[in-house]
């Protein structure tokens, strides 16, 4: 009877691990609250507060949670509800609300009510606008960690490095570009 029951187990929990293979989810609300723990104070005062959640169990509730509940909505939906958020940035132009949906960002300035939609492409490594007619304008691609191809003003696209040197002659280029165009 013994062996039957962990037979029976055994093959409940291979079937189960095929049904949940690559839904690993990412986490988010457990990695808000580790994020969280990582600004409280020194290195000393991080670790006190990580082992007091390990003993109030809140690191246990929020893994528990992504794992059943926010994992699960990220899987059957493809966004994670915990990466939705907006933020309010004040400028010299204005007041504008970001909001991130975990695939890209709406941005509206709350003076004209105009939205601009950013998206990024994880295949392509590509971040583009969506235009007032539905369509993905790319803007940028990332090529490797040091590189990316850039929109130039004239509308084709230049490799671009990505250090203080690459960004000044990127933003030459376009400063030369828009001092042309007047």
């Amino acid at each position: 009877m013994k062996t039957y029951k962990i037979a029976v187990g055994a093959i409940l929990l291979a079937g189960a691990s095929m049904t949940l293979s690559s839904c690993v989810g990412s986490f988010t609300l457990t990695k808000r609250v580790l994020a969280w723990n990582n600004q409280v104070g020194n290195k000393f005062v991080n670790e006190l507060v990580f082992f007091a959640f390990w003993i109030l169990p809140v690191y246990e509730v929020t893994a528990i949670a992504d794992l059943l509940v926010l994992n699960s909505i990220e899987f059957w939906s493809g966004t994670n509800p915990m990466e939705a958020s907006v933020k309010a940035i004040d400028t010299d132009h204005g007041r504008y609300l970001i909001k991130c949906d975990g695939k890209g960002y709406d941005v509206t300035c709350q003076t004209t009510g105009e939205t601009v939609r950013l998206d990024f492409n994880m295949e392509e490594q590509t971040w583009s606008v969506l235009t007032p007619e539905g369509e993905n304008i790319p803007f940028m691609t990332f090529i490797d960690d040091s590189h990316v191809k850039m929109i130039t003003p004239a509308g084709d696209f230049r490799i671009i490095e990505t250090s203080q040197e690459g960004l000044m002659a990127y933003q030459e280029m376009c400063g030369a570009a828009s001092m042309a165009a007047r």
